[in-house]
């Protein structure tokens, strides 16, 4: 399981389940990196701070595992090492161990330079739902180090999370500016042309490719190269580049190995491949470590619901809900059947399976509460509230209840207005515009969708709809073939792209 971060929050709370869960996660470990050195980094261990090197070169490389089991070595050998407690954050697997370890952060930032105090407040600040919080903090850390890079970067990963995208782009290039060779600068501004608008995939390949050719042993390095041509649409030059990364990693000591083999599975589903597919997941599961395997195992699902049998794809996810406390580490098991539970929600919602979508919102909503409560943070708490009225509403809405879907949605921003976020209401949006769509309103779903997350490949093909409803039919197949040439895989997407295929011509 890679770092938790900001989005990996969001994707606890509900708020961001329909975007492309491989774009969560490789953002989330990038600005989790991107925050590691260029700072005064505060120890009077040395074994701490080589620790603590370690920790950064492999976050650095994608390599988030192990990087967290070097952040703790730090402060194992440094009791009082705040920055080492902030590191461990951000590769936590779960909402409480996140806030465990935040809290150890800020218990010591006394003894810790002014950077990294910054910095930690700047991941509290997230945590909290205090988006315009974290901006201000950030704009305060490159005032303090602007020869820092990773100072730049952290300002671009807030504004990344902002989606102010042409902003965030100024930073990571002045990040460049300042170290033209610092890896994790091309990496993030690799990821910001994949997966942000506009969208830029021959210069993702440029930065990844820059990435290759200063580590070009480095396993992850090659992923993420695959995952840029894959974007490009070039899906043969992301096999190869897989296959690249797997022949690096072979006994998957890196964790890397099993991704790659995940990622072929993608684009096997993509081609059609569905037995070719369900291979490749079957070898990944088989050499993956502990933490990975059932979140792997939900992408195997979804190759049913690309071939077009939902009811398979649920019972295969049921499954792991069934059995994520054999085979997942005891800190993660809820966090595993919050992420099945999610995806069988969507997957009977889209279908019609009224019964079983919310049963699986009612069970996903239950633990994900529960979860929020181990963090003992009452802000924490209401915000997975708001989430958990918002898969309320979408249940409802899907089975025909718009009064009470539409009252949900009111209660998901009551329960938001508190926070200093700009775009806490796009889940909202995106909940009543499903419930105009459902009932022919076109044009107040075309509203409400032009206000939901941007980059919810999910949310676009209902603007689609919306759009092809309404008679607005050149509009409809721009969107339509936006969300058929995604190329990454989530629930979602599995559950769209072949009806965005055929309504795009």
């Amino acid at each position: 399981m890679r770092a938790l971060g900001t989005t990996g929050l969001l994707m606890l709370l509900g708020l961001a389940a329909c975007a492309p869960q491989e774009r969560q996660e490789e953002q989330a470990e990038t600005i989790a990196a991107a925050a590691l050195s260029g700072i005064p980094v505060t120890t009077s261990m040395d074994a701490a701070l080589a620790h603590f090197r370690e920790g950064q070169q492999l976050a650095d490389n994608g390599r988030g595992l192990e990087a967290k089991l070097a952040f703790l070595r730090a402060v194992e050998a440094d009791p009082d090492f705040a920055r080492g407690y902030l590191e461990v954050a951000n590769n936590a697997n779960s909402a409480a161990e996140y806030k465990q370890y935040m809290d150890l952060a800020r218990a010591h930032s006394a003894n810790a330079s002014e950077g990294e105090r910054i910095l930690i407040e700047i991941n509290m600040a997230f945590f909290e739902n205090n988006v315009d919080g974290a901006l201000a903090l950030a704009e305060e850390l490159v005032g303090k180090y602007p020869s820092a890079p990773r100072a730049w970067l952290t300002l671009a990963g807030v504004y990344t999370g902002l989606d102010r995208i042409a902003e965030a782009r100024e930073q990571m290039k002045k990040a460049l500016e300042l170290d033209p060779q610092l890896p994790i600068a091309h990496t993030t501004l690799g990821f910001s042309y994949l997966f942000n608008e506009p969208k830029d995939f021959d210069a993702a390949v440029r930065h990844f490719q820059h990435v290759v050719d200063l580590r070009p042993a480095e396993p992850q390095a090659h992923v993420n190269l695959g995952d840029a041509y894959r974007g490009g649409q070039d899906l043969q030059a992301a096999r190869q580049a897989y296959g690249r990364a797997a022949e690096l990693d072979p006994n998957n000591d890196m964790a890397v190995y099993s991704i790659a083999l995940l990622k072929r599975g993608h684009v096997n589903s993509f081609l059609g491949r569905y037995d070719e597919a369900q291979g490749d997941y079957d070898r990944a599961l088989e050499v993956a470590k502990p933490q990975q395997k059932s979140t792997y195992a939900n992408y195997r699902a979804f190759t049913w619901v690309h071939a077009g049998g939902p009811q398979s794809a649920v019972d295969e996810l049921q499954r792991i809900v069934e059995t994520a406390a054999d085979v997942t580490p005891a800190d993660q098991v809820n966090g595993v059947k919050i992420f099945a539970l999610t995806n069988i929600a969507l997957i009977a919602m889209h279908h019609g399976m009224t019964d079983i979508a919310e049963r699986a919102v009612r069970e996903r909503n239950e633990l994900a509460l529960a979860e929020a409560q181990k963090t003992g943070d009452e802000d924490f708490i209401r915000v997975q509230q708001a989430g958990n009225a918002y898969w309320e509403g979408l249940a409802a809405a899907r089975r025909g209840d718009f009064s009470t879907a539409t009252l949900r949605a009111e209660e998901y921003a009551r329960l938001l207005e508190p926070d200093a976020n700009p775009r806490k209401l796009e889940p909202y949006h995106d909940l009543l515009g499903l419930v105009a769509l459902l009932q022919g309103d076109f044009q107040a779903a075309i509203d409400h969708y032009n206000q939901a997350n941007p980059n919810d490949i999910y949310a676009r093909y209902h603007l689609g709809l919306a759009h092809e409803g309404a008679g607005n039919l050149t509009e409809a197949r721009e969107l339509f073939r936006y969300v058929f040439e995604n190329n990454f895989n989530s629930v979602g997407y599995a559950l769209v792209r072949k009806d965005a295929e055929e309504r795009m011509m």
